[in-house]
């Protein structure tokens, strides 16, 4: 059985967030080339997705389902960015990094809801919370300076600009993925 280690799960959901606030500004960039229809089936896609995770929580939540799809979740996404710094930018490109997310966010509110009924206290809530939000803040600044300067530096195409922000995502997600490991620790 696995047993969450809330100062290791409190600094991985700092990465995570980070990570979220590095991101947010590239999705905008990565998408562009899809039609807007696609969202709207990917919308559905996600309705769907979701209402079959939470037919499972009678089973999935607890510590040991939520490691598994924590880090589930976080391959895809590593996974997603090597094939965008190893694939030309196209729609195919563009579609298949759409669904990785997509395939990410199916889990959303079951790993909010998890991580609420593992860390039960509400001041270990108030710290993941406050450490979410203050990693989504830090990333999306940094996410701005980075983007300001590689203008300074006349990388000014908005695709140059967000392959290069993928090499440290890459590094961020590696942080995270071994922060997931720190946070859970089998006890008999």
């Amino acid at each position: 059985m696995l047993k969450i280690i809330p100062s290791w799960f409190i600094r991985y959901k700092f990465f995570n967030s980070l990570f979220l606030g590095l991101s947010v500004g590239a999705i905008f960039t990565l998408y562009a080339p899809l039609e807007p229809s696609i969202y709207s089936i990917g919308g559905v896609l996600l309705a769907i997705g979701m209402l079959i995770v939470a037919r499972f929580y009678h089973t999935i939540l607890n510590a040991e389902w939520f490691f598994r799809i924590s880090l589930f979740v976080e391959a895809v996404l590593l996974l997603a960015m090597f094939y965008f710094l190893y694939a030309s930018y196209n729609y195919q490109t563009a579609l298949l990094l759409y669904i990785g997310y997509q395939v990410t966010f199916v889990f959303g509110n079951y790993l909010i809801r998890a991580e609420t009924l593992l860390l039960k206290t509400d001041v270990l809530l108030t710290k993941l919370d406050t450490v979410k939000q203050i990693g989504y803040l830090l990333g999306m600044g940094l996410a701005y300076l980075f983007y300001k300067t590689l203008t300074h530096y006349g990388i000014e195409d908005n695709q140059t600009q967000v392959y290069n922000l993928h090499y440290l995502l890459i590094v961020v997600e590696l942080v995270v993925i071994v922060l997931i490991w720190k946070s859970f620790r089998r006890v008999v």
